[in-house]
């Protein structure tokens, strides 16, 4: 019977080969069409490369390309058959669009919408168990009246005390991320912020920002940086960080995995922070930048995903 199953898997791939022409899988690459600074078009190439490297055919599109009816989940334009997408942005309505229709997106909506809130991966971590920085929820306020009163910084600040951390929910490269050494600076920060949700967290490390990001594809660490800025308390190399090869040990590899799964993302970047008790996880990044780590590690992230992806869809069609 297992030589059954393995003969028909063969016989489905090559049948699957013969109709892609020299491809033996067909991608589609959504990326923003608005982020298209010098790091992003460095990536989608290195993407682009990879995928011909492993016999895939991508085909890239934008976000604002690829519109819907979202009445009738119908594209405004005709949108070939493909084995998976792989989802390279962050507009989750244009994700849940495509999955609708059938088509298995690397990373998965859910995921990536999770990764995207900061308080949303620290509720997921918190559901897994796992260790991060104590972290409370700035109460939601609205545009045009922002915080009229901040009676709840009380509670933040007796429970997490200063400095503290503030992070606006959404945000990348560490640009949305602020320290708060005293209640003035905290309330200064929340009133400038608001209303973009924001969450208050513990500030654990030392004067310098230091941490571990961990690349996990598949469900294994395929590589590691060490980011340190004795600059910034942010360990971020767009905040001047500079980051150098690691070998992270078995426990951070294992909270990384965790970390990933716990968001159901099939790779990440996991930020951890040196505790004082072990690693904490600090970030879950969906779409994380790669070329530093690769740069410094040697490791082809963008293969590894392909790899991965090509063998998640095989596995599928068996």
């Amino acid at each position: 019977m297992l030589f059954s199953a393995c003969l028909a898997g063969c016989i489905h791939a090559e049948r699957h080969k013969l109709k892609r022409g020299r491809y033996n899988m067909k991608g589609l690459l959504v990326m923003n069409t608005f982020g298209q600074s010098e790091g992003f078009l460095a990536l989608q190439h290195s993407l682009l490369e990879a995928a011909a490297r492993k016999d895939i055919q991508l085909d890239l599109y934008t976000n604002s390309q690829l519109l819907f009816d979202v009445t009738v989940n119908q594209p405004l334009m005709p949108l070939a058959d493909y084995d998976f997408c792989l989802f390279w942005d962050k507009d989750t309505v244009l994700g849940k669009q495509l999955e609708y229709r059938g088509l298995r997106l690397f990373n998965p909506v859910d995921g990536i919408a999770a990764a995207d809130n900061k308080l949303l991966t620290h509720m997921a971590l918190c559901q897994a168990g796992l260790p991060q920085p104590a972290t409370v929820q700035a109460p939601l306020t609205f545009a045009g009246l922002g915080y009229t009163s901040l009676d709840f910084l009380a509670q933040a600040e007796a429970y997490l005390g200063y400095p503290m951390v503030i992070k606006e929910c959404r945000g990348s490269f560490g640009w949305q991320v602020y320290l708060a050494p005293d209640r003035e600076a905290a309330a200064c920060i929340l009133v400038e912020h608001a209303p973009s949700p924001m969450l208050l967290q513990a500030y654990v490390g030392g004067p310098a920002g230091e941490d571990a990001r961990l690349y996990v594809v598949g469900g294994r660490v395929i590589g590691s940086i060490r980011r340190h800025n004795p600059q910034d308390f942010r360990a971020n190399v767009a905040s001047g960080g500079i980051a150098e090869a690691y070998d992270p040990t078995p426990e951070e590899c294992e909270l990384a995995i965790q970390a990933a799964a716990a968001l159901g993302l099939d790779f990440a970047g996991v930020d951890l922070l040196p505790g004082p008790h072990g690693p904490l996880i600090c970030e879950v990044n969906s779409n994380a930048q790669f070329h530093g780590l690769a740069a410094k590690t040697g490791v082809d992230v963008a293969g590894a995903i392909f790899s991965h992806i090509r063998d998640s869809i095989y596995r599928y069609t068996v």
